[in-house]
């Protein structure tokens, strides 16, 4: 028996002199990366993790980072990245949730964090950016050569928590063969190779930076320009030794803005993938014009990986996001009776395939909840099919708001602020924004006239991750109802529609 996801991922160019990773401190072959995934693997090992046992992370994005989640894999654990904008009062229900073996953090974080390691019985570990800290350490005195931990298709590999618009976070559980089959699809749907070369500058908490770009570069045995963080200046200097790239549309609108992106600054690049947050048909248009190259635009989620695409030979519509991959069911269907619908009706994506979850940590009732007698997954994605196959993405069904790529649901936000003196009651939507997709605002109702915005941004701050804040707050006199009684949110964002515009 093998170890489905490391094996089929990370093994196949495991001995391999090649560089896999350019960074800013110099490169790191494929070789150098399993030596240092062997060395953390064993410490892992070592500190009593056991097949199945988790290891829970929140740490700034680093080459040892990557090699701690291949490390992970590779010893039979589940892998759990956490925000690292999340605050130790939030980590708080995640590590107790979740109940690591093992917790790796930022120095900085560690005296908030510890008392929440040690109370679950995990081993605390630190990782800085420069890769300095404990876990260095302690690996350090590991030798090469770990044997991979047999493990099955259908055991976990994963735990990505996922926000929803009421209750708390759901952890969901990613198999080997979720995140395996997702990345032999993308790779041949997509075209990659050895021969490429991945700008990679996003977040590796997030399934878009950690699975859909790092698993399918291993794979394929291509190479990453693997760096902190996106700018443009950056990416601008970097750009002549990629071959591809992928982003969120606010990498793509800070691009456009910057007046040495040309046409000729792109000529050598094959391909520019956006996800994570909608692309404005408008940026697509933008970007087509400047450089003459159509951004293939998809769509995936926490717990079904990527299941549409546009097409990479074809015509990439601007506003769409595509074709469901092969392999991937997808049907829009009534949200109330589960009918599928007829093409041009708006209703809810549903999901059936490989790429698909096996459900929430240990959330039995709303696991049920999320899906049909058949097996079809409820996306809460509402979305529309055109004539040709194009599926649009309209909205979401329980107001929930994407923000850069990542879930904010409204209610967390709103009780935090209806907790604040001086506010009666709150509402927060969503509205567009042209670098982050949709910003987080708080539409207020205050007792009295002194409350300030200021005075919520500081209560927040503390309490929050950054990408949660409302970006903008507004006072009104009271929030629009129906005849029940219900906040009418979607009377709000259209009000406050051009909000950033």
């Amino acid at each position: 028996m093998t170890n489905h996801l490391y094996d089929g991922v990370f093994g196949q160019h495991a001995a391999s002199s090649k560089t896999f990773l350019y960074t800013a401190n110099g490169e790191v072959s494929f070789a150098e990366f399993t030596a240092l995934t062997d060395r953390l693997a064993g410490l892992l090992v070592a500190t009593g993790l056991a097949p199945g046992d988790r290891v829970a992370v929140q740490a700034d994005k680093s080459v040892m980072l990557l090699a701690l989640y291949a490390a992970t894999v590779k010893a039979g654990g589940v892998y759990l990245p956490l925000n690292t904008g999340y605050t130790a009062a939030e980590l708080d229900y995640f590590l107790g949730d979740a109940k690591p073996r093992i917790v790796v953090t930022a120095a900085t974080a560690a005296t908030a964090i510890a008392p929440l390691a040690t109370r679950g019985g995990a081993t605390l570990f630190t990782l800085d950016a420069d890769e300095s800290g404990s876990l260095a350490e302690a690996a350090a005195t590991h030798r090469d050569g770990f044997t991979a931990v047999p493990r099955g298709s259908e055991d976990l590999a994963a735990i990505l928590y996922t926000s929803g618009t009421t209750g708390r976070s759901k952890g969901a559980k990613l198999c080997h063969r979720n995140l395996l089959s997702n990345a032999t699809v993308l790779s041949d749907y997509w075209r990659f190779t050895a021969d490429d070369v991945l700008l990679h500058m996003l977040p590796i908490y997030h399934t878009h930076g950690l699975f859909v770009a790092s698993n399918l570069l291993a794979m394929v045995g291509g190479s990453m320009i693997f760096l902190p963080k996106f700018s443009a200046d950056t990416a601008l200097d970097w750009m002549p030794t990629a071959t591809t790239m992928m982003g969120v549309p606010t990498f793509y609108t800070r691009l456009l803005d910057h007046d040495s992106f040309t046409g000729a600054a792109t000529a050598h690049m094959r391909l520019f993938i956006s996800g994570s947050a909608p692309l404005l048909a408008e940026t697509h248009r933008q970007f087509a014009d400047r450089t003459g190259k159509a951004i293939l635009e998809r769509y995936g989620m926490t717990e079904t990986n990527m299941c549409t695409s546009n097409p990479y030979e074809g015509d990439r519509r601007a506003g769409t996001v595509g074709f469901p991959l092969p392999g991937i069911e997808l049907r829009i269907a009534d949200a109330t009776s589960g009918a599928e619908l007829a093409d041009g009706e708006i209703g809810i994506i549903e999901l059936r395939g490989d790429n698909v979850f096996l459900g929430y940590w240990e959330m039995e009732e709303k696991t049920a909840e999320s899906f049909r007698d058949d097996g079809f997954f409820i996306t809460g994605d509402m979305a529309v099919r055109d004539s040709d196959g194009y599926v649009s993405i309209v909205g979401r069904d329980k107001d929930l708001i994407i923000s850069g790529g990542l879930n904010v649901y409204p209610k967390e936000v709103e009780g935090l602020i209806d907790a604040i003196d001086g506010v009666l009651e709150s509402a927060v939507i969503g509205v567009p924004h042209r670098d982050f997709g949709e910003a987080v605002v708080a539409v207020i109702v205050r007792e009295g006239s002194t409350l300030e915005a200021d005075a919520i941004e500081t209560a927040l701050a503390t309490q929050l991750a950054k990408f949660k804040q409302p970006k903008s707050v507004i006072f009104i006199d009271a929030l629009p109802r129906n005849s029940m009684g219900k906040v009418q949110k979607a009377e709000l964002r259209k009000t406050h529609d051009g909000l950033f515009s």
